[in-house]
């Protein structure tokens, strides 16, 4: 992989959480590397870190040590500010739980990272009407969180995680939730998408046969047991 074809590199990374006899390594010496436009699935056993490393690439917490680069940039030197206007431009989030708000029907829930970024409300509302027809949701427009299926509420937080048009989709066990048929449609989204805009994607999940249709899968190990890249059959 080139230098300039990174999007994510992660060197030397370290995070603990406790103090004194209480504290917990999660993750140590931790090297990634994920090239631009692949879709990586992060697997490994509960508990091991997976969504903690999933926390630091997006920004969403900082390292004890080591180096987080995304597209060139040490995000190490941000401020707070700085490292909330990078995730509202480039990085796209999918959790298990899809966290919309009950009180914002599916257009206002997707328009709202635009709305936060200060973009005229009519533009955030054209383009979250434009993405939940893309996802299959041109009829839900309206409805409440309360008034959508599992599989309905996690396409609108997919439609969400991409209406600032982001280089980089992290994604937290983003099936978990689901069952089979709710599961294979959405990731089966994520998929097409992930193509379609020319994404890099890094997918954290439990399920193999999720890992095993993307590009590369690594496994992350307990701290002080070696991670790295298993084959994809």
């Amino acid at each position: 992989m080139s230098e300039n074809n990174v999007m994510v590199r992660l060197e030397g990374i370290s995070k603990a959480y406790g103090e004194g006899e209480a504290r917990i390594q999660v993750l140590k010496g931790l090297d990634l590397k994920v090239g631009k436009g692949e879709m990586l699935a992060i697997v490994g056993p509960s508990g091991v870190g997976k969504s903690t490393l999933l926390h630091l690439v997006g920004l969403l917490d900082r390292t004890d040590e080591g180096l987080v680069e995304l597209d060139g940039q040490d995000t190490g030197t941000l401020g707070g500010s700085e490292r909330a206007r990078l995730r509202n431009r480039m990085l796209g989030f999918v959790f298990q739980h899809h966290h919309l708000l009950d009180e914002l029907d599916a257009r206002d829930n997707v328009a709202l990272p635009m709305r936060i970024a200060g973009k005229p409300a009519s533009e955030a509302r054209r383009t979250a009407e434009a993405l939940l027809d893309t996802v299959g949701l041109s009829s839900r427009m309206t409805h409440f969180p309360d008034q959508l299926s599992g599989g309905e509420q996690q396409r609108v937080a997919v439609a969400r995680a991409l209406v600032m048009r982001p280089r980089l989709l992290l994604a937290d066990e983003p099936t978990g939730n689901l069952d089979r048929a709710a599961s294979e449609g959405v990731f089966r989204l994520i998929r097409d998408l992930h193509a379609e805009e020319n994404l890099t994607s890094v997918i954290v999940t439990h399920n193999e046969t999720m890992a095993e249709q993307c590009d590369r899968i690594f496994r992350l190990a307990p701290a002080g047991e070696r991670s790295g890249y298993v084959g994809v059959s």
